[in-house]
């Protein structure tokens, strides 16, 4: 992915052209620029920079941006699990909470007496 492929896959999944900006600062937009030292990705908002990251790769700068706004997609609503084959629901989740060992003693049980 780089930044002339990345604002059709963004479009793919739903993500609205005008909250993207590749290549220039746009407020109220995502955006995905080159500087001297690699590729820089924010949200601009009022001219400031939000979220900023630093990419010294273009790919990685593209995927981190995709993941980011993809994410806000599923977060969303707009975009999730595809339906499964011969209309089934997908598989529930079966993870098991896990306990947290602490450092305070455990209580000893009552006892009748």
């Amino acid at each position: 992915m780089n930044a002339e492929s990345i604002q059709g896959w963004l479009l793919a999944v739903g993500v609205p052209a005008e909250v993207v900006s590749i290549g220039a600062e746009a407020d109220n937009a995502w955006c995905l620029v080159r500087d001297d030292e690699g590729f820089e990705v924010f949200w601009r908002e009022q001219g400031n920079r939000y979220d900023w990251a630093r990419f010294s790769s273009e790919d990685v700068a593209c995927h981190y941006l995709f993941g980011r706004l993809v994410w806000a997609q599923v977060v969303r609503g707009a975009v999730g699990l595809l339906p499964q084959p011969g209309g089934s629901e997908p598989p529930a989740d079966t993870t098991q909470p896990v306990s947290v060992p602490t450092d305070e003693p455990a209580e000893a049980p009552a006892t009748e007496g």
